[in-house]
C-alpha cells in the first residue's frame, strides 16, 4: 500500500505534512527526508493504537485475522 503526503513549507522553512489517506497522520521536519520519516512514524503509531482498540473490542470472542492487500 502506498500513501500520498501533502507537504507544505511554513514561514520558518519547516516542512509540514499530512497523509491524504489517513488525515490524522500529521507531522513536520526540518528536511523532506525527516518529514517523511516522521510521517511514517505517525502512521505506525496510528495503526498500532487502532489495532489495540480493535483487539479490545474482540477480547473474549472467537475470531480470525485475514491479511489483505490493497492495490
Amino acid at each position: 500500500m502506498r500513501f500520498t503526503a501533502i507537504i507544505e513549507r511554513d514561514e520558518e522553512g519547516i516542512y509540514v505534512g499530512q497523509i491524504e489517506e489517513v488525515p490524522a497522520a500529521i507531522s513536520q521536519g526540518t528536511t523532506l527526508e525527516e518529514l517523511k520519516e516522521n510521517l511514517q512514524d505517525a502512521l505506525q503509531l496510528i495503526f498500532s493504537v487502532n489495532r489495540d482498540e480493535v483487539e479490545a473490542n474482540y477480547q473474549g470472542k472467537i475470531f480470525f485475522r485475514e491479511k489483505i492487500t490493497i492495490s
